[in-house]
């Protein structure tokens, strides 16, 4: 196998050899034999073959052979009409195979011929015409099925590109096997001519030159001719019988042509035992031999027989894994399997998933898991989308881990205009509100986008629409969709690159849960984990400190301040803040130390919500000035702080001055004081 390349370069000369170069006779009983062999070995692989792409040399194995055959008969014809010998395996063909009457060996020639030619050569060639015409047409159909899995998550690019490559290799196999199949049907009618201009041209050598009488000479040399025709024809039947073969598998190709005969075969006992009934019955009239008719009859009833009753068997067994209520615990488990992200849709919003009708949708969730990816160094598990009659035909659901989480309406055949503030005039149409920031919008038809864009709305389709509310979603909810078995794959793949900081942190200092709630904390306030060996170094650090994922997470992030602090850094790379007075974070500090460190804060409630109001009335004065709000204070109170504003201000970033830079300039454009707050406090309890 390895020297491959070397034994093809040498069997194409030593076919050239044998056109050009008369050889011995030894020799050629030697390749006759190994032709015969070689036909043999083609013929059980391809019996035996699983896929019939698995054997794609095929079509070039073919034209070698019958090169091979026409080679040897040449070689023959030669050493024929030259000598009047040509090897003993030729010899024993046409005396003993056909019993030396060269009468009989020319009708069991002539019938071989016929039997290849008009029956397995004339089939396999129309079958292997038609499957690749079916393949090629089914091209487009395969390819558009594999963008819709991996679009939907089904598969990955690589399975994808494996994919794609077996089509093309199919496409390729079955046309090569189309113009293989010709050079079978051309191999039998070049043996009819080859044999019928070797009995005369042995009849002239015989009566003309060498002056034996006419019987004399077709008897001896049409037995040669008919013995080389069978030796050339007996193997070409043989390669044809694997070509059919291989050109007519179909429906189960996982196992052998043989498995699969006996399995379908013998799948209805019932036919068996009719079959001997039928067999035997035969037997029983007069004349008939009773031997082979009740011998059969009787193996094909015991076969019958052991497969009904092992059929029986598996039946018995199917039934017991069906509960009280008719259903198969199988079924019942896939039941209980709750897909990570669902989208269900109503029926007039087909369109939109449906690639024959100009859908893509799937190509948009494809492009979002891209960029999650991208950004924050995580996979976003597969989401399915299905239909739901039980919704209104417009309207569509978002659904984390079977629940819903969102849910809006839209028109799949007209644009969503929406007004940024700049634009001059109103547009007739249905009014909305956009799903995923709220913002009034009008439903316009899909001819007026030109001018709805021409006065400074900005329009968008249906499905940029419902990409948009999925992406808000998917970055509302990441934390949620990080699972215990994404972290583990995470930490595989990172185990080729950095396979020491791993082993260290997991299992050894931190159980795979911790290093779970870490990454989800991150995900959390918008913190990608893409830098994992840069978060696992730092885990490294602090894991003799504490085994608490929350301290865990502050420490992380300070070990990733500049990348986190860098997406809140104006063009000028300031950083603008809003700072808590020191005296407030003090006591707030002391209500944490006071709480024996646990996530609670002991503060007076009263006092904490006027806090939370004033963070909120800043961070809109900030927005007013098209500044992003950022909080700031001190690494002890950072977590608390966070999970005190969440709930109202969920998407004002809380940063620590730990995770700042010091080359960073921090520009205070507001504070939170505690003086501020207690008159607030007062004013707040007088009333």
């Amino acid at each position: 196998m390895s020297h491959g390349d070397f034994g093809l370069a040498a069997g194409i000369i030593g076919i050239l050899v044998a056109l050009i170069i008369p050889l011995p006779s030894a020799i050629l009983d030697i390749l006759l034999t190994f032709n015969i062999a070689i036909a043999i070995l083609i013929l059980l692989t391809a019996t035996y073959l699983p896929k019939p792409l698995e054997f794609s040399v095929f079509p070039s194995l073919l034209l070698f052979t019958t090169l091979l055959r026409l080679s040897l008969n040449v070689a023959t014809t030669r050493k024929i009409l030259l000598t009047g010998f040509a090897g003993n395996v030729i010899e024993v063909f046409g005396d003993f195979v056909v019993g030396g009457n060269y009468i009989v060996g020319g009708v069991i020639f002539l019938i071989l011929v016929i039997i290849q030619f008009t029956v397995i050569t004339k089939g396999a060639t129309r079958i292997a015409e038609v499957a690749a015409r079916f393949t090629l047409d089914a091209m487009p159909g395969k390819q558009l099925s594999i963008d819709a899995d991996l679009n939907s998550g089904l598969i990955t690019e690589d399975e994808a590109k494996i994919k794609r490559k077996e089509i093309s290799r199919e496409a390729d196999f079955y046309g090569a096997m189309d113009g293989a199949s010709k050079f079978v049907r051309g191999d039998a009618m070049a043996g009819i001519m080859i044999t019928f201009i070797n009995v005369l041209g042995g009849l002239g050598i015989g009566v003309l030159q060498m002056g034996l009488p006419v019987v004399e000479a077709l008897r001896k040399y049409t037995l040669l001719t008919i013995g080389d025709g069978l030796v050339a024809q007996i193997p070409s039947l043989i390669i044809a019988t694997a070509s059919g073969i291989i050109v007519t598998r179909s429906g189960d190709s996982e196992a052998g042509l043989g498995e699969n005969i006996s399995r379908q075969l013998l799948m209805q006992p019932r036919a068996a035992l009719i079959g001997s009934l039928i067999i035997f019955i035969f037997g029983l009239i007069p004349g008939f031999p009773k031997i082979p008719f009740f011998g059969i009859a009787a193996f094909i009833a015991v076969v019958g027989y052991l497969v009904n009753k092992a059929k029986s068997e598996d039946e018995e067994e199917i039934v017991q894994e069906f509960d009280e209520e008719g259903e198969s615990r199988e079924n019942l488990v896939q039941l209980l399997q709750v897909d990570p992200m669902e989208i269900e849709i109503g029926y007039s919003l087909i369109p939109l998933v449906d690639i024959n009708q100009g859908g893509n949708l799937l190509d948009r969730i494809t492009i979002i898991r891209k960029q999650y990816a991208g950004d924050y160094g995580m996979i976003i598990p597969a989401i399915r989308i299905r239909d739901n009659i039980q919704l209104q035909p417009d309207e569509y659901k978002i659904k984390i881990g079977d629940v819903s989480v969102a849910q809006g309406t839209l028109d799949a055949d007209h644009c969503l205009a929406m007004n940024p503030g700049t634009a001059v005039g109103e547009l007739e149409g249905r009014k909305t509100t956009e799903p995923a920031f709220g913002l009034p919008a009008v439903w316009i038809e899909n001819s007026r986008k030109d001018y709805a864009e021409s006065i400074g709305y900005t329009v968008v389709d249906s499905a940029s629409v419902l990409a948009t509310h999925l992406t808000e979603i998917i970055r509302m909810n990441l934390s949620e969709l990080l699972s215990r078995q994404d972290v583990s794959n995470l930490l595989d793949g990172l185990k080729e690159t950095n396979k020491a900081v791993v082993e260290e942190v997991v299992p050894n200092m931190l159980p795979l849960g911790a290093v779970h709630r870490v990454l989800q904390n991150l995900l959390r306030e918008q913190v990608p984990i893409k830098n994992l060996s840069r978060i696992l170094e730092a885990l490294s650090d602090y894991g003799t400190r504490t085994k608490d994922p929350d301290f865990l997470s502050e420490f992380v992030r300070q070990s990733l301040g500049r990348s986190i602090v860098a997406a809140y850094l104006d063009e000028d790379g300031v950083l603008k803040v809003i700072s808590i007075d020191p005296e407030l974070e003090k006591m707030m500090s002391d209500s944490v130390a006071g709480a024996d460190n646990s996530s609670a804060v002991s503060m007076d409630p009263a006092l904490m919500q006027v806090m939370i109001n004033n963070i909120s009335l800043k961070a809109d004065e900030l927005n007013l000035q098209s500044i992003n709000p950022v909080v700031i204070c001190s690494p002890a109170i950072r977590l608390h702080l966070k999970r005190l504003i969440e709930s109202k201000l969920p998407l004002v970033p809380v940063i620590s001055y730990g995770e700042v830079d010091p080359r960073v300039t921090i520009r205070p454009m507001a504070i939170v004081s505690l003086h501020e707050s207690l008159d607030d406090s007062k004013a707040l309890a007088a009333k």
